[in-house]
């Protein structure tokens, strides 16, 4: 074998004599690996490279901070694609539409006026449509319109997500119920939808377009073996004018005859609890509107956001990787966040509340003789509880990776000698 290609697990092919790693998408969160052993693809694929003096391309459209933050430090070198890879392709038209005043001239349609004027116009010309809709099923949950309780899944801290087969699933654990007749909370029968996913948003365009041939692909149509494939191979063929998805739509297919692309809520990403959730949004919005406009035919962008003046929407309808670099590296240094510092996680889970907090207490303790290192928490984790599991979350920030190897040793170290690691799993990451 002279050429593998595969996922990050690809990397550690006992190749005798390698001499190049190529690793597409470098930004892609799916490289770092979340569970034992833990660590990122593009780090393991220096340090191999290294030992058997071999070359890394790391390549992006949008590439991740700390990967350009090197390029522009001259600690990895830089090639910048001026043009798009196919010869007379130009970079699509972008609109960017405010839902809020849609919403106030009587829109109260998903689908706004430019978007749906653009999609009859491409139907009728015999061209495809992509919609990109972060969120997967019928509705993202169900709510009680008599006491507001919404209903959530007894073994994580999330709401039920409503599909349209009439069960309420926990996209965490797999829990799932059928949709109840009354509210759990209080018996009253009012119980509403709300928030659209991607079957809904099928239904609704197979309603209001119903000459179109419709595909959707998300995580629940490509669940069973091949069916990822199917469906691209569908669309790929001209069997469909419409492919409704999630992210996994955007990310890399080339589609002769795609000409508009609509994002139906650029918001879904951009107020996540996640230091990186303006990095994460300007990515899938760059990337979902490259998929337009990819041949002889120009391309269309829809952007519907309730944010229209966020520099990721405004950048991201530029497609000016620079000016969203340095407006987002003003807000790192600020907050002192990577790339500008290093930075761990110390997360600590267990069935017992009690034990968890305790065993946190201590770490806590424990983290505070090292004055250099600067800790925001403990908190609840974003999920606090995640399939009967209760974890709560601590972060450390410091611009020296030996020190926070130290104190991750030393909060290991007392957690041992206290007899705590039997009774909370402790897990230590970097960010």
């Amino acid at each position: 074998i002279q050429i593998m290609i595969g996922p990050r697990s690809a990397l550690f092919t006992p190749f005798s004599n390698l001499g190049l790693i190529i690793i597409d998408e470098e930004h892609e969160q799916a490289y770092k690996s979340e569970v034992t052993p833990r660590y990122h693809a593009r780090e393991a694929a220096e340090y191999r490279a290294g030992q058997s003096g071999a070359f890394v391309v790391l390549g992006s459209a949008t590439p991740s901070l700390e990967t350009y933050t090197k390029a522009l430090q001259g600690v990895y070198g830089y090639f910048k694609l001026s043009r798009r890879a196919k010869k007379n392709s130009i970079l699509p038209r972008v609109q960017v539409v405010d839902m809020r005043q849609e919403l106030k001239e009587g829109n109260r349609s998903v689908f706004s006026r430019p978007l749906r004027q653009l999609m009859e116009e491409k139907l009728e010309q015999g061209q495809q449509i992509m919609l990109f809709l972060n969120r997967r099923g019928y509705s993202r949950f169900l709510s009680c319109r008599s006491c507001g309780e919404a209903i959530k899944c007894p073994h994580c801290d999330v709401t039920l997500t409503l599909h349209q087969n009439g069960r309420l699933v926990c996209h965490y654990c797999g829990y799932q119920i059928r949709r109840p007749d009354c509210c759990p909370s209080c018996h009253s029968p009012y119980l509403a939808p709300f928030g659209a996913g991607t079957e809904k948003v099928e239904a609704l365009v197979k309603e209001e377009f119903p000459q179109a041939r419709v595909l959707r692909m998300d995580l629940d149509t490509t669940a069973k073996k091949g069916g990822h494939q199917a469906i691209l191979a569908a669309f790929g063929g001209r069997e469909a004018d419409i492919l409704i998805g999630t992210q996994m739509i955007v990310k890399g297919h080339d589609f002769p005859g795609v000409t508009l692309v609509g994002i139906l809520a650029a918001d879904l990403s951009l107020y996540a609890p996640d230091y990186r959730c303006g990095e994460r949004t300007f990515q899938l919005l760059t990337q979902a509107a490259g998929r337009a406009g990819r041949d002889q035919l120009n391309g269309d962008v829809v952007i519907q956001t309730y944010s229209p003046d966020h520099y990721c929407i405004q950048t991201a309808a530029a497609q000016d990787y620079e000016a969203f670099y340095e407006k987002e590296m003003e807000y790192r240094r600020m907050l002192h966040y990577p790339p500008v510092c290093v930075m761990m996680t110390l997360l600590i889970g267990g069935t017992s509340e009690e034990a968890v907090d305790s065993a946190m207490k201590i770490a806590f303790e424990a983290v505070q003789t090292a004055p250099e290192i600067q800790t925001v928490g403990p908190v609840n984790a974003p999920i606090y509880k995640l399939n009967d599991i209760y974890r709560k979350i601590l972060y450390m920030k410091s611009e020296n990776y030996d020190i926070l190897i130290k104190i991750r040793n030393q909060v290991e170290s007392v957690l041992i000698h206290r007899g705590l690691n039997r009774q909370v799993g402790v897990q230590f990451d970097f960010l």
